[in-house]
């Protein structure tokens, strides 16, 4: 596929780095130094500054949009109007509103657009998933989860606490992902949603911790915290069923070897038996959500991890806004 990057930092060269043997027609930035930073390393594609002009293009398959919350929406619905693919990052806006108009583009096109969710596609939660459905825990009771960052110094000045391009805080940054994977495993929806979005040590207007209770129709619950005061990166979610406990720790990088922990529970009780698996090396959950949506687009199948999965965690995000008085 002929692809657009559009949002050059961090991100997006993650997303750059996962094109695998698909084509970087334009990487686009308003910091023109990033954009050309990103062919170079590609060592393919053209820098660009206007978003408008290079998803025009008739060479264009597919968009993938990695910049701040603020435009993300609006870039969403204009490369639907053109009927082209769009992957874009998550929470693909900044409030409710937002997805709501991308969600309205999506219906009059033939086009498909996928959510960036690529923690479904880290391999110790998607073995986690299979499991799961496998039965062998049994009966689901509860998740438990804690996403974390320990910050830097000016953190609170980075566009991720800045209100206008941000949106909201740590619940709306990391908070999503809990939520999409919380969802994903139970396989149904949240019915009550309690919560708390406070700030405790950065000097922002937004939350630097958010604190989740979710409770589906059948009393399982998802207890959830985001945490930008973790001081040491940490990923951790933990899986009850009335058989077993699966346990998902790490993300990679600075967030550790990514592990999962099965702890099967015996006729009699006591300790469990108990099962690890090891996923080291390269972060490889960009490429395969990028293969991911490829091959739902080529087979003519609306992709999992999309607009209404996005709408459902930032709907949960708002009710916890709405209830912590923190604007």
């Amino acid at each position: 596929m002929n692809i657009v990057i559009i949002g050059c930092g961090s991100v997006g060269e993650k997303r750059m780095r996962a094109l695998g043997g698909h084509k970087l027609l334009y990487a686009v930035d308003k910091d023109l130094i990033k954009a050309e930073r990103l062919c170079e390393l590609r060592n393919e594609g053209k820098p660009a500054t206007c978003w408008g002009k290079a998803i025009a293009s008739k060479a264009v398959d597919m968009v993938i949009i990695a910049t701040p919350n603020e435009p993300s929406a609006a870039i969403a619905e204009a490369v639907l109007e053109q009927n082209k693919h769009v992957l874009v990052e998550k929470p693909a806006g900044r409030s409710p509103e937002d997805l709501g108009y991308v969600a309205d583009a999506l219906q009059k096109t033939d086009a498909f657009l996928k959510v960036g969710f690529n923690h479904r596609f880290h391999p110790a939660l998607r073995k986690a998933k299979e499991m799961v459905s496998s039965g062998c825990l049994g009966e689901l009771m509860f998740v438990r989860g804690r996403y974390g960052h320990g910050g830097r110094k000016g953190y609170e000045k980075e566009w991720r606490f800045d209100v206008e391009r941000a949106g909201g805080g740590e619940l709306l940054d990391q908070g999503v992902h809990l939520i999409d994977l919380s969802r994903w495993m139970f396989g149904c929806e949240f019915e009550k949603v309690s919560g708390f979005a406070g700030t405790y040590f950065w000097d922002t207007d937004l939350e630097d911790n958010g604190f989740m209770q979710l409770r589906t129709a059948t009393s399982q619950m998802a207890w959830l915290h985001v945490s930008a005061t973790e001081w040491k990166n940490l990923f951790c979610f933990e899986i009850y069923g009335k058989h077993g406990k699966l346990q998902i720790d790490g993300l990679g990088g600075s967030y550790g070897t990514e592990r999962l922990t099965y702890y099967k529970m015996l006729p009699e009780m006591g300790p469990p038996e108990t099962a690890v698996w090891e996923f080291p090396g390269e972060d490889a959950s960009w490429r395969l959500e990028l293969e991911y949506f490829i091959d739902c687009i080529e087979k003519g199948q609306p992709p999992e991890g999309n607009i209404d999965d996005a709408m459902k965690a930032m709907d949960i995000v708002y009710s916890i806004y709405e209830g912590s008085d923190l604007w």
